[in-house]
C-alpha cells in the first residue's frame, strides 16, 4: 500500500466526505475528518498548524461550497471565492507543512461547455465554461492548476486532481434551492406522488444529457486509487462511463418512487450544457470502474430520502 498512515479528509460532513467515512470505516482505513468548526479552511494559519501537527500521509480535499443550477446562478461570488479560498489555503499550507500527497477533487464543470464527445483530461481550460456555474468552475480550474504549479516548483510534492462527473447518493441535499439534478428530481417526483399531482415539470425539453455517479462509487475510487497514488496522472476523470437524457432520469425516478403521472416541459427555464460526459479511459486502465447502476443508485438514494423524511 503506497499510502500508509492517516488520510485527512476535508469536507467530512458533506456528501462525498460522509460516504468516504462510511467506506473507510468498513475497510478499517485510518482517516481523520474534522468538521468546518474544527478546521476552518478559510483560515490559512489554522490549516497550516493542523497539517503540521497531524502530518497526514495523504490529504483528500473534498470540501467546498456546492449546489445546483439555481444556487450557482443566484450566488456566483460565493461559489467562486469560497471554493478558491479553501483550495488555495489547503494546498499552500500542505506545501509549507511538508505534506507530499494531496488528492484534490475537481468537477466536470471545469470542462468547456457543449462538447459533443466524451471529455478528456487534457481539455480542461481549452474553451468557454458553462455560464450557469462559471464561478464554481473557475475556482475548481484554478485549484487544479495550482496543484500543477506546486508540483513543478516542489518536486517532492505530488498534488493531483480527480475530476468526478456529477454525483448523487446518500447524504445528498434534496432542498430545491440547493440540490443538484438527481436529488431535485427525487424530491419533485415524491412530492407529486404524495400530493396526488398528475404533472411534474421538467426544465427545458429534457434532452440535455448528464452523467451521474453514485457517491459511494466515488468514495470507492478515492480509496482504491489512494493505494496507487504515485501511478496517478495529474488529472484523472472518475465517472460512470455513460450518460442519460434528463427525461430518462425523470422516468427512472418515477419507476423507483412509484409515480404514474405525466411530465411536462417548461421551455422558459435554463438547462445548462447540452451534454457533459467524461472520458474514463485513464481510470479504466488503472483498474477502476463504477459498480452501481442508475436504478440501484436511485433506489438507495430514495430509501435514504425517505429515512430523512421519517
Amino acid at each position: 500500500m503506497i499510502v500508509s498512515g492517516p488520510i485527512l479528509i476535508t469536507g467530512g460532513t458533506g456528501m462525498v466526505g460522509r460516504n468516504l467515512l462510511d467506506l473507510a470505516k468498513a475497510r478499517q482505513i485510518d482517516v481523520v475528518a474534522p468538521s468546518s468548526r474544527e478546521l476552518d479552511l478559510r483560515n490559512f494559519d489554522a490549516v497550516r498548524g493542523f497539517l503540521r501537527e497531524l502530518q497526514p500521509a495523504c490529504v483528500v480535499h473534498a470540501a467546498g461550497r456546492v449546489g445546483g443550477i439555481q444556487a450557482n446562478i443566484r450566488e456566483p461570488v460565493a461559489f467562486l471565492v469560497e471554493n478558491w479560498d479553501m483550495g488555495r489555503n489547503l494546498l499552500m499550507a500542505a506545501r509549507e507543512a511538508g505534506v507530499q500527497r494531496v488528492m484534490n477533487l475537481g468537477s466536470s464543470c471545469m470542462y468547456p461547455r457543449n462538447s459533443p464527445n466524451a471529455l478528456r483530461e487534457e481539455e480542461v481550460l481549452t474553451g468557454q465554461l458553462e455560464p450557469t456555474n462559471e464561478g464554481y468552475a473557475i475556482a475548481k480550474c484554478a485549484v487544479a492548476r495550482l496543484c500543477d504549479y506546486i508540483n513543478r516548483e516542489s518536486p517532492e510534492c505530488h498534488y493531483k486532481t480527480l475530476i468526478p462527473c456529477n454525483l448523487y447518493g446518500k447524504y445528498d441535499k434534496f432542498d430545491p434551492q440547493h440540490s443538484h439534478l438527481v436529488p431535485a428530481i427525487i424530491h419533485k417526483v415524491h412530492e407529486a406522488k404524495t400530493s396526488g399531482r398528475q404533472e411534474v415539470d421538467i426544465w427545458g425539453d429534457g434532452k440535455a444529457r448528464r452523467e451521474f455517479l453514485y457517491a459511494t462509487d466515488l468514495a470507492d475510487a478515492i480509496l482504491v486509487l489512494a493505494e496507487r497514488f504515485d501511478e496517478l496522472p495529474g488529472l484523472l476523470n472518475i465517472g460512470l462511463g455513460r450518460d442519460y437524457e434528463v427525461n430518462e432520469y425523470y422516468q427512472a425516478a418515477a419507476e423507483v418512487v412509484g409515480y404514474s403521472g405525466r411530465f411536462v416541459h417548461d421551455l422558459s427555464k435554463p438547462v445548462g450544457m447540452s451534454r457533459k460526459l467524461v472520458d474514463i479511459g485513464r481510470a479504466t486502465e488503472l483498474g477502476w470502474v463504477a459498480k452501481t447502476s442508475l436504478v440501484d443508485g436511485l433506489r438507495a438514494t430514495y430509501d435514504y430520502y425517505l429515512n430523512q423524511l421519517g
